[in-house]
């Protein structure tokens, strides 16, 4: 790397160029004043960053000494979590008071996107999947059953699209209802005297049972090209063109149902990305700075031709009283920047070490939104003026306030007004879940956002625990009482402290983007628990995620859950801990094959790839998403089993050696892999897994970033390899 001294700092040349030549033009700050400021921040903040650090590794050793010398008692443990300040004092009420607040994160429901952003094809897509083709949706996924002649074969069955098309009137029907009739019997759709008019296939007429759901349409009153309707706070047009393939074979015309669907999405520049040297978090920022000024394009190949895929207009409508109004044709951004823990050579402090990059991530991820606040976006982000990060793997509201001091730092940088950085708090770690309401008053007027992640707080539940005995098995871990608590906890606490209108709480991914009638079945939970927002892993599983958002009145929801009153604490310290182990051989090889494979797999990638997010087969070579936090758990998991001599060292190798020709076989077909054996020796990923396995217990918080980038990077150099 090559470094030029700038203030009290070196900055990669690369990084450097791209800051003054890119990102600061047109914002109104000055480059010396930025890397001045810069220097400072870093100056003042590490040693506070450090400290933070220091205490978790503290509070861990206690922990850890602490199930050595005791037998779990659950009002012993209590009292000692107290003692050490890992359970923190409760403080007076409070609101939030966060100003400022976008329609989608306050008002609006509805499913939420994460991408890595350094692939711009992907950002693209989820910035434009704020509307998504119903009809789409459900013929290509197994949404809609291909039994009885209903296969997805050839350009078009015409019996799956009936079916299709029969599914999408049941939504009518239910989202938009008639007077007395169905969606299904409509012949014509009009707007007559600032009403939507049904003529019906036997020539009546009937309205909607609720003539404000018509929001506008597009086209002429007598024929609207399309009909805008809204429910529950989401909207969907019905789309007419009696010339369309679909449309001409419609009584009605209709052509499809255009669903509002990801009404937010977080770009993501952390579990979903690879980014470990300057090169790195160039082409993250970069992309961020295409999607905040609102040009990002890129082109690519498909099917033998060449594609250009930029992000999408505002859409235009008529209301009814002929008045003109757009509505937004994109996702409303988050930036999720990176946790309090890693440190990036891209810039070194004065003494020559590594910054933080969470601090990094903070000042110039800020940076770039603010030409998507002061008139230098083509397409406008936030119409309310501000900028939105996402803060994971924080520890407790020590740590988020630090994080809010970062930010207030940040404004002061950029000449930004106080609190025009939002915060969205991941409740990812058990003591962020066990001290919730202190985090959001640590942040209460900059908070935007709380989210329950399974895959990463069940991670840090078995690391913090590791000394406490054997974790039962990863799959019967979902249906834990800790966890049920913690979901719930999540959300109770949200709502008391008046997140309602101010702040989205959110739930976890839905990991199996191929498996759709699946969760069509059972991510409605999530709505009904109150959330007012999902992840979903594909803008077609937002398109039908949004479906729940129609079924169910969250806000009904959340009112029912304020009004109850319960102290989850006592459940979610339940460590899931299997008390009389008698899995038999055959049990515990299957558990070990299934994480192991996981591991590998998605390791693999990583490591010698640069992929950071992807669907990987899992062991029956079902397609998963996978990220640092599903790793996060199979790595645990495993060393936990380990440390408590429920497998060995032996057996564990073998079954990493096993399963790395299994994974070896299910990537036959990329030409850009590297097979991981025979040469396990010489094979950065592999070596990479392992690590994370037997090196697991002395993980900081069981996180594997420290392992993937230290081998990340030493796979760079040993291939030559670049993004």
């Amino acid at each position: 790397m090559s470094y030029v001294k700038v203030g009290s700092l070196q900055v990669d040349q690369q990084l450097l160029h791209f800051i003054n030549n890119e990102v600061l033009p047109g914002t109104g700050v000055e480059t010396g004043e930025f890397w001045e400021g810069f220097s400072k921040i870093v100056a003042e903040l590490t040693p506070k960053n450090q400290v933070l650090l220091e205490k978790r590794d503290e509070l861990q050793r206690k922990i850890d000494q602490w199930h050595k010398d005791h037998s779990f008692q659950s009002d012993q443990y209590k009292a000692f979590l107290k003692e050490v300040g890992y359970i923190e004092p409760d403080g007076e009420d409070f609101q939030v008071t966060t100003e400022n607040v976008d329609e989608e994160i306050a008002l609006q429901a509805g499913p939420q996107l994460v991408v890595p952003v350094n692939n711009a094809r992907y950002a693209i897509n989820a910035a434009n999947a704020r509307w998504g083709s119903l009809y789409d949706a459900l013929y290509g996924t197994d949404a809609i059953s291909e039994e009885d002649g209903a296969e997805k074969k050839g350009n078009y069955n015409p019996v799956r699209g009936e079916r299709v098309i029969a599914f999408a009137r049941d939504f009518l029907d239910n989202a938009a209802p008639l007077e007395g009739n169905s969606h299904k019997e409509a012949a014509k759709y009009a707007i007559t005297d600032g009403e939507l008019v049904i003529t019906l296939k036997d020539g009546s007429e009937t309205k909607l049972k609720n003539k404000e759901q018509l929001q506008g349409f597009r086209g002429q009153t007598d024929a609207p090209s399309a009909v805008l309707l809204k429910n529950n706070g989401l909207h969907f047009e019905i789309q007419i063109d009696q010339h369309h393939p679909i449309g001409k074979t419609d009584a009605a015309g209709v052509k499809d149902i255009l669903m509002e669907a990801a009404l937010s999405t977080i770009m993501d520049c952390e579990d979903s990305v690879t980014a470990v040297d300057a090169e790195d978090k160039v082409l993250v920022y970069r992309n961020w700075l295409g999607l905040a000024k609102g040009d990002l394009s890129t082109s690519f190949e498909k099917n033998g031709k060449s594609m250009t895929r930029q992000m999408n207009e505002d859409r235009c409508y008529t209301a009814v009283d002929g008045s003109t109004f757009k509505l937004p044709g994109r996702s409303l951004m988050f930036v999720r920047n990176v946790g309090h823990l890693m440190t990036i050579n891209a810039v070194l402090d004065e003494n020559g070490n590594e910054v933080f990059e969470g601090i990094l991530d903070g000042i110039v991820t800020s940076a770039i939104a603010k030409h998507s606040i002061c008139g230098n976006a083509k397409l406008i982000n936030s119409r309310k003026g501000s900028i939105y990060i996402v803060k994971p793997k924080m520890h407790g509201s020590e740590e988020v306030a630090f994080a809010c001091e970062l930010f207030d730092r940040i404004e002061d940088l950029l000449d930004l007004e106080r609190n025009t950085l939002k915060i969205g708090v991941m409740d990812e770690e058990r003591r962020t879940s066990l001290n919730l309401r202190n985090c959001i008053r640590a942040s209460k007027d900059r908070i935007a956002f709380i989210n329950t992640g399974f895959l990463d707080r069940t991670g840090d539940e078995i690391h913090t625990s590791m000394e406490a005995g054997p974790v039962i098995c990863k799959g019967d871990i979902k249906s834990s009482v800790w966890l049920s608590a913690y979901e719930k906890s999540n959300v109770a606490e949200g709502l008391a402290v008046g997140l309602q209108n101010h702040a989205q709480i959110g739930k976890g991914m839905w990991a199996m983007p191929d498996m759709m009638a699946a969760m069509l079945e059972q991510k409605i939970s999530h709505v009904k628990a109150g959330a007012n927002t999902a992840w979903v892993p594909s803008p077609t599983a937002a398109v039908l995620h949004a479906l729940h958002y129609h079924q169910v009145n969250v806000k009904q929801v959340q009112d029912e859950v304020k009004q109850t009153k319960q102290d989850y604490t006592d459940d979610i310290l339940q460590i899931p801990l299997e008390k009389n182990p008698s899995w038999s051989k055959e049990e515990i090889q299957r558990e070990i094959d299934n994480n192991a494979q996981g591991i590998l797999g998605y390791v693999v990638r990583w490591v010698e790839q640069g992929i950071g997010c992807s669907k990987v087969p899992d062991i029956n070579n079902i397609g998963l998403m996978e990220d640092r936090a599903t790793l996060r758990i199979s790595s645990q998991h495993i060393a936990n089993w380990l440390r408590h001599g429920i497998c060995t060292e032996e057996q564990v190798m073998e079954t990493m050696k096993r399963m790395a020709l299994v994974v070896d076989k299910q990537n036959e077909g990329d030409a850009s892999y590297r097979p991981m054996a025979p040469n396990y020796e010489e094979s950065v990923a592999f070596q990479a897994a392992c690590d994370l396995v037997f090196k697991g217990c002395e993980q900081p918080n069981g996180y594997t970033e420290p392992i993937l980038h230290q081998r990340r990077l030493e796979a760079k150099e040993k291939y030559s390899v670049t993004q």
